[in-house]
């Protein structure tokens, strides 16, 4: 069995998003419906538009989740 090795920090990445999750989430779903407009009807467009409500739903519920008070106190 292989072992993994473990990299030191230094080499460690780290990404600094320009955007807040939210607006990247809701960008990804406003490409996701042009690319479905371009499409006939069938299951490839269906599963490109349900992907897009994914993306706007994981957008809310991360809204929702920034709201002050919606954390638990415990």
């Amino acid at each position: 069995m292989r072992r993994r090795r473990h990299r030191s920090p230094q080499y460690q990445h780290r990404f600094n998003e320009k955007q807040p999750l939210e607006e990247r989430l809701v960008e990804h779903a406003t490409r996701l419906r042009e690319e479905a407009k371009a499409l006939p009807p069938g299951i490839v467009r269906e599963a490109i538009l349900r992907r897009a409500e994914q993306a706007e739903t994981g957008a809310h519920m991360s809204q929702w989740l920034r709201l002050p008070g919606s954390k638990s106190d415990a």
